[in-house]
């Protein structure tokens, strides 16, 4: 369990949450393993198994404290909230902004932003790690380019150019990266993927789609609505938004790390008669079973100064997120990769 940015992240499992005068008890068993003042609190976000007294269920609501509950793997189930906590200002604050190009923008600039610098990061950091490469080191520099050109995109459509530049710079060394015989990246291809590198970066960005999707639920805000991109039916813009700052840090690095690690090998693809590359059911277990123990890990969160486990990191920026349209905060810091 952790307490951030007055939120409560319940995580260890067969917990048990209860009233004691004006502070909320965890117990695990006959175990008091942690107590904290209520008053100090604003969302309490439980993850798998953990129950709740329906005294201080209704204590929460009645003091305007948001309790949410998430599968043990982080997908979203319900949320509980008191009818004085002002989540309907909340989402029409954020749909003011999404309608507002300008407000929109000075959200979506720092998103992309923090995209293109840590796809720069992790670029540096394979360097450092494997040596000088003349591809690597020329795309680190085009990613520098476009991250000054981000900064003063004037409008939506020419900041989406600019990522798509980056993007496009990014992937085209991305093979340089890949170092397992046999698994071969000509380029980004999604819809559907046709080889099995592309097949794990989709699934990669769907798992931390999902997550983002979640966070963004637990906090209350509207996770179809976002500043980036654009609203169509069943699409979780703002989780897509959300995801950017994700992308090589979270999900690029694990896909190379199980094809290099050769923890996933070709055997664990399947090619379908339409020309799509998908895993085999082997095969997803174990990215998923990898994608649960990467979530475990713990990173130093670069705005909080606080060490936290990287599955936590979606819920974090969405606070964050959620407190900067309430006005709590100047500006949005969105999550860096150090």
């Amino acid at each position: 369990m952790k307490k951030l940015l007055n939120t409560l992240y319940i995580t260890r499992q067969e917990t048990y949450l209860h009233k004691e005068r004006e502070t909320i008890v965890i117990k695990q068993g006959d175990d008091k393993l942690a107590q904290f003042p209520s008053l100090a609190l604003t969302n309490i976000l439980c993850f798998g198994r953990v129950s709740v007294s329906p005294f201080l269920m209704g204590y929460l609501a009645e003091q305007g404290i948001g309790l949410s509950f998430f599968t043990e793997y982080g997908r979203f189930l319900v949320r509980m909230q008191g009818p004085e906590t002002g989540n309907v200002l909340l989402r029409r604050t954020q749909y003011r902004v999404a309608d507002n190009e300008e407000q929109s923008l000075n959200v979506a600039r720092l998103m992309i932003g923090a995209k293109i610098a840590n796809s720069r990061a992790v670029l540096q950091r394979d360097l450092r790690n494997h040596g000088e490469n003349p591809n690597l080191l020329s795309t680190a520099d085009k990613l520098a380019t476009s991250l000054r050109r981000s900064k003063h995109a004037e409008s939506l459509s020419s900041l989406m150019g600019i990522e798509g530049d980056a993007a496009s710079a990014y992937f085209s060394s991305f093979q340089e990266r890949v170092r397992s015989p046999g698994f071969n990246f000509n380029g980004r291809v999604r819809r559907p993927p046709t080889d099995p590198v592309n097949a794990l970066l989709s699934f990669a960005y769907s798992m931390i789609t999902q997550e983002c999707v979640s966070a963004l639920q637990g906090v209350g805000l509207d996770p179809y609505v976002g500043f980036l991109h654009q609203d169509r039916p069943g699409r979780p813009s703002l989780a897509l938004d959300l995801l950017e700052e994700f992308r090589a840090g979270w999900a690029d690095r694990l896909v190379l790390t199980l094809i290099n690690r050769q923890q996933l090998k070709l055997k664990d693809f399947t090619h379908e008669a339409s020309g799509a590359v998908r895993l085999t059911d082997d095969g997803r277990k174990t990215f998923l079973t990898h994608f649960q123990e990467r979530k475990r890990e713990e990173l130093l969160h670069p705005y909080l100064k606080e060490k936290i486990p990287l599955g936590l990191l979606p819920h974090c920026q969405a606070t964050l997120l959620a407190r900067h349209l309430r006005g709590d905060m100047e500006y949005y810091p969105p999550w860096l990769v150090k």
